[in-house]
This record gives C-alpha cells, structure tokens and sequence, in this order.
C-alpha cells in the first residue's frame, strides 16, 4: 500500500509542479501536512541536501522520501512517480510542437505559465524564509544557527 501512495503523491507533484523543483516545494510541504512522513523541519533539511548534491531538487526529495518510508523499491517508485508526468508530458509536446510549429498558441501557452511558475516560487521562498527564520528566542538567533557562521555571512554578504 506504501508503494501505490508514494507513486500516486510524486506523480501528482511531478504533474502539477510546473517549473522545475522549487514549484514542487508547496506540494511537498503539503504532503508533510497531510502524511508524516517528513516534518517541515526535515524538509527544509532536504532542501539543503538535495540543493548539495547533483541532480533536479525535487527527484532527489522523492529518492529520499521514498527511501525513508519503503527503503530501495521505495525510492524508486517515488522517483519513478515524479519522473514519469514530465516525460510523458515532454514527448507530447515535441510531438504537438514538431506539428503546430507555425501556430502562435504554444508561445501564448508558455507565455501564460509564467505568472503561475513565479507564483509558486515566491510562496515556497517565503515558506522556506520562514522555516530557515525561526527564531531562537534564548539567543535572538534563528533556530540552529551558530553565531560565528552568521557572523560570516554578515561579513560576506556585502561581496555578493
């Protein structure tokens, strides 16, 4: 039963979460809300991981994810579960834009898009600005954080 939700949650992301992997954010820290398999502490966590390692944010969420619930066979079928929408939706849309490459309307589509994309990252930026912003209140810092790397970042940020 894992293996059936697991696919049907990332494959829903992976088809609604159009604009790469900061789009899917919203919807995984919904699935933190509705399952527990993940806080949204871990998920901010995993956002700095998979931001780390190579590879799409979102594909990598899922590998983990899936591993964390289900182990290997997890994992794939929650990587397999996001993958799947794009590539399917990808090959149709060479096949439809190899036909219609004359016709206005892909562009006026793509063009469309855009405010919904942008949208969706600034409320996740916000969401992680206040995830990553708690604060401490016994030091007057953001939760977890060390004071000489704040200090560092204060110093640095200027060079940026």
């Amino acid at each position: 039963m894992i293996y059936l939700l697991l696919f049907w949650e990332y494959l829903k992301i992976g088809l609604f979460s159009i604009g790469g992997g900061l789009a899917a954010l919203p919807f995984l820290f919904d699935l933190s809300d509705r399952y527990a398999w993940f806080s949204h502490s871990e998920l901010a966590d995993m956002v700095a991981v998979a931001e780390a390692t190579p590879g799409p944010i979102a594909i990598n969420m899922a590998t983990y994810t899936g591993y964390h619930m289900a182990g290997v066979a997890g994992s794939l079928i929650a990587t397999l579960g996001i993958v799947l929408p794009s590539l399917l939706i990808s090959l149709l849309i060479c096949r439809l834009l190899s036909r219609y490459a004359e016709s206005p309307w892909p562009e006026r589509v793509f063009h469309g898009l855009r405010p919904a994309v942008a949208g969706l990252i600034t409320a996740i930026g916000l969401q992680l600005a206040d995830l990553a912003l708690a604060v401490d209140m016994a030091r007057g810092l953001p939760a977890g954080a060390e004071p000489k790397a704040l200090i560092l970042f204060i110093l640095l940020l200027p060079a940026v």
